[in-house]
């Protein structure tokens, strides 16, 4: 009975993961990942290739105050549109050794992730400009 009362206390952060992953690839660089709030970002040092399973298992080591502030705005462009997807894959990301990117979203109760492909011929438009502006927030961060 009071189990029922009990929310996870997950749903209800606001957050915005994001990361670009190479499955054949030597190196750090290779899978990047970072989770942002509204006040601070961090990395993941797992570095550990997703999957269309399960949320991203991360963790996260702080980043510095000067590193938040060149990605704060990423969330502002964050397409509504993903909401929607019935699919957790789009593209085919990764399919030609070219990566994927991984977008993880939780905000008011809604928590939802994608494997996204990174060759913007297999997308819809819609979803361009955004991975654009991931893909140059990851590289501010590298």
């Amino acid at each position: 009975m009071f189990l029922s009362c009990n929310k996870d206390k997950s749903l209800n952060s606001n957050y915005l993961i994001f990361g670009h992953y190479f499955g054949f690839c030597a190196g750090e660089q290779c899978i990047e990942i970072f989770k942002l709030n509204s006040s601070s970002l961090f990395e993941d040092t797992n570095d550990k290739y997703p999957n269309s399973n399960n949320f991203y298992n991360a963790n996260y080591t702080s980043l510095s105050n000067d590193k938040f502030n060149l990605v704060k705005d990423l969330a502002d462009d964050f397409p509504s549109d993903l909401l929607s997807e019935k699919n957790i894959t789009i593209g085919q990301p990764d399919a030609g050794d070219w990566g994927g990117y991984y977008i993880e979203y939780s905000k008011n109760g809604i928590h939802k992730f994608w494997l996204i492909d990174k060759m913007t011929s297999n997308l819809p438009a819609k979803y361009h400009a955004f991975l654009s502006k991931v893909e140059k927030k990851i590289g501010l961060l590298q």
